[in-house]
């Protein structure tokens, strides 16, 4: 039985030993230059925005602008029919 439990020890060692002299550390990723050029850009709406660049919907001026009409058609439920090229327009500017 002392055999048996000391061959087991030296097999789960071994084993232990082969996989932690293969494990290599993960390299850094260089920061992307995009992300960069985004940070120094100027923002593009005069009202205030998020990090990631989306209006702050918690001040005034993001409001009124998100309720604004629709330059064209709208569906039954208000949101713009994106069928038409006035919309389609918007929808690229934005």
């Amino acid at each position: 039985m002392k055999r048996f439990i000391a061959i087991l020890m030296m097999v789960c060692f071994s084993a232990t030993m082969i996989f932690a002299q293969t494990a290599k550390p993960a390299a850094k990723k260089p920061a992307t230059e995009t992300k960069a050029a985004k940070a120094t850009t100027p923002a593009k709406a005069a009202a205030p925005t998020k990090k990631d660049g989306t209006p702050d919907m918690r001040y005034k001026a993001n409001k009124e602008t998100a309720k604004a009409a629709p330059a064209g058609p709208t569906k039954k439920d208000g949101t713009p029919d994106m069928r038409y090229k006035a919309n389609k327009e918007v929808a690229k500017k934005k």
